[in-house]
C-alpha cells in the first residue's frame, strides 16, 4: 500500500507513472455512470417528456389560430414597443450627460483622451454620451419615418399573415405534413450513413517488407502469414512483414476520398430534394386556396394531396433540377472546408484570406439560391411552367416589389421568432416547475430523478422542433400567399372580366374592389 515503486515484469516503474491513466480510466467510469443514471432519467420519465410534447402542438395549433385575430395587434405593440425603447435610451443618455456636468474631468473630449483598452473610462466622458444621444436620435427618426412611409406595406404584411391563417385553417392536414417530410429525410440520412461506414470500412491492412540493411524487396506489400516461406524472405533473411497502414492499393482504395465526396453529395441532392417537394406540395395546396374563386367552396376535396400528386407527375424535373443547383454549391462548400482543414497548419497569409473570401461568397450564393428556389417551386406551382423560367418570373416579380418584400419578410421573422420563444418558454418553465419538484402542486406526480435537466433539456428541444415545423408551413404559406397577391394586382384589374380574387381586408387596405360586387 505504501509502496512508491512496483515491478510491472520488465522493469521498475514509480507509482505516479499510473496516476495519468488512473485518471482517464476514472473519468470513463464516471461517464458511464452518468450515462446509465441518464437512460434511468429516461426511462422514468418518458411519458411525462411525451405529454409535455403534446402541450407544445396545442399551444403551436392555438397560437396560428390565435394570428387570424392577433397578428395586427403583435406587430403595432412591436413596432410601438421599439419606438418606446429607443426614446427610453435617448432620455437615459441625456440624464447621464446633464449629471456629469459638474464631474471634473468629464469635458475632456474623445480626440484628447484616445484609445483606452478599460471602455469603461469611456463612460465617464461627457461626449460619449452626447455621441450616443446623437445616434439614438437619428435611429429614432429613421423608425418614425419609415412607419409613416410604409405603413400602408405594414398593413398588407399583416394582412396577409391573417390571410395565412385562414388557409392553414382550412388546410389543416398541412401542419402534419412535415411529418411526412421527416420520415423522407430520415431514409435518406440513413442511406447516407450506412453508405458512408461501408465506404470507410472496405478499407484493408497493408504490410510492408521492412529491413535495416539493403534489401530489393524493402517496401513492398507482403502477406504475414506466407512470409517466411516467400522469396522475400529468402532474398532478405534478416527482413519483417509489418503492418504498414490501413488502406489499400487497389484503385478503389485510392479513390475512396472521391467516393465519399459523392455519397455526400448525393446526400445533399436527395435532401434538397425531399425538402423542395415538400415546398412545392405545400405551394400548391395554399395557391389552390387563394385562386378560388369562392372560399372553400371551390378549393380541391383534399388540396394537400392533390398537390402532392401534381407534383410528383409533373414536376419532378423541376424538383431535380432546382436541388441539383443546390446541391453543387453545398458540395463545393464542403471542398473548401476540406482544403481549409488541410492547409490549417500552413502560413500563407494569403491562401487563408483567399479561403476565407470563397467561403463567404459560396455562403451569401447558398442562401440566395435557397432563396430563388422557394419562390421558383411556388411559381411552378401556380402556372406549371419550368424551372428556370419559373425562377426568372418569380425573381423579377420581387424585383418589382422589393419593399413589400422586405416588410413582409421581416414582420413574418419577428412574429414567428416570438411564437418560437412564447412556446419554448411555456412548455419549459412548466417542465422545469414539474421534474425539480419545486412546486409543491407536482412532487407527488414528477418521478424521481437523478438529473431533472435531462427531461428539461430534451423538453426544450422537442418543444423548439415541433414549433419549428409548424411555423415552417405557416411562412410557406405567407410566401405563397404573398407571390399569388402580386401575381393577381399585375394580372387583374377588378373588372367583372378579370376580378380580383384577394379577401375583402386586402382590398379595402389597397383600396381597391372588384367591379362586379
Amino acid at each position: 500500500g505504501d509502496q512508491e515503486t512496483f515491478n510491472d515484469g520488465d522493469k521498475m516503474r514509480d507509482a505516479k507513472d499510473l496516476v495519468a491513466g488512473m485518471k482517464n480510466a476514472t473519468i470513463v467510469m464516471e461517464g458511464r455512470q452518468v450515462a446509465m443514471k441518464i437512460f434511468e432519467d429516461y426511462t422514468k420519465s418518458w411519458y411525462w417528456i411525451l405529454i409535455c410534447l403534446l402541450i407544445a402542438v396545442v399551444l403551436s395549433l392555438i397560437f396560428i389560430v390565435l394570428l387570424r385575430y392577433l397578428a395586427g395587434i403583435m406587430v403595432w405593440v412591436m413596432i410601438f414597443m421599439v419606438i418606446a425603447v429607443v426614446a427610453y435610451g435617448i432620455a437615459h443618455c441625456s440624464i447621464k450627460y446633464v449629471n456629469l456636468k459638474d464631474t471634473p474631468g468629464s469635458n475632456i473630449t474623445l480626440q484628447q483622451l484616445g484609445f483606452q483598452p478599460d471602455f469603461s473610462v469611456y463612460l465617464h466622458i461627457r461626449q460619449s454620451w452626447l455621441a450616443f444621444i446623437i445616434i439614438l436620435a437619428i435611429l429614432e427618426v429613421i423608425i418614425i419615418i419609415l412607419l409613416i412611409f410604409l405603413r400602408k406595406r405594414i398593413r398588407i404584411a399583416v394582412q396577409l399573415m391573417k390571410e395565412a391563417s385562414r388557409a392553414v385553417g382550412y388546410v389543416m392536414s398541412s401542419l402534419f405534413y412535415p411529418i411526412f417530410t421527416f420520415f423522407l429525410l430520415t431514409i435518406v440520412i440513413a442511406y447516407w450513413g450506412v453508405t458512408a461506414v461501408f465506404l470507410s470500412t472496405s478499407s484493408e491492412p497493408v504490410y510492408k517488407v521492412f529491413n535495416e540493411t539493403d534489401c530489393p524487396h524493402a517496401r513492398q506489400t507482403c502477406d504475414p502469414e506466407n512470409f517466411t516461406l516467400s522469396t522475400m524472405k529468402r532474398d532478405c533473411p534478416r527482413s519483417e512483414c509489418l503492418f504498414a497502414f490501413y488502406g489499400g492499393e487497389t484503385p478503389y482504395h485510392k479513390y475512396l476520398v472521391v467516393l465519399q465526396f459523392y455519397n455526400v453529395f448525393l446526400f445533399f441532392w436527395c435532401a434538397n430534394f425531399v425538402t423542395a417537394l415538400g415546398q412545392m406540395t405545400l405551394a400548391g395546396a395554399f395557391a389552390s386556396y387563394y385562386w378560388a374563386p369562392k372560399k372553400p367552396n371551390d378549393m380541391p376535396a383534399y388540396p394537400l394531396c392533390a398537390s402532392l400528386g401534381r407534383s410528383l407527375r409533373y414536376h419532378t424535373g423541376s424538383l431535380a433540377f432546382g436541388s441539383l443547383i443546390l446541391a453543387i454549391v453545398q458540395i463545393i462548400r464542403v471542398l473548401l472546408e476540406y482544403i481549409d482543414h488541410k492547409l490549417k497548419g500552413a502560413e500563407n497569409k494569403f491562401a487563408k484570406f483567399l479561403l476565407c473570401c470563397l467561403k463567404c461568397c459560396f455562403w451569401c450564393l447558398e442562401k440566395f439560391i435557397k432563396f430563388m428556389n422557394r419562390n421558383a417551386y411556388i411559381m411552378v406551382a401556380i402556372y406549371g411552367k419550368n424551372f428556370c423560367r419559373s425562377a426568372r418570373d418569380a425573381f423579377f416579380l420581387l424585383m418589382r416589389n422589393v419593399i413589400r418584400v422586405v416588410v413582409l419578410d421581416k414582420v413574418t421573422d419577428f412574429i414567428l421568432f416570438l411564437g418560437k420563444l412564447l412556446i419554448v418558454g411555456l412548455v419549459g418553465i412548466f417542465a422545469f416547475f414539474f421534474f425539480s419538484g419545486h412546486t409543491d402542486a407536482f412532487k407527488g406526480a414528477a418521478p424521481s430523478l437523478h438529473y431533472y435537466w435531462v427531461p428539461i433539456l430534451t423538453v426544450l428541444v422537442g418543444s423548439y422542433l415541433i414549433a419549428h415545423g409548424f411555423f415552417s408551413v405557416y411562412a410557406m404559406c405567407v410566401d405563397t400567399l404573398f407571390l399569388c397577391f402580386l401575381e393577381d394586382l399585375e394580372r387583374n384589374d377588378g373588372s367583372p372580366e378579370r376580378p380580383y380574387l384577394m379577401s375583402d381586408n386586402l382590398l379595402n387596405v389597397l383600396r381597391k374592389k372588384n367591379q362586379a360586387n
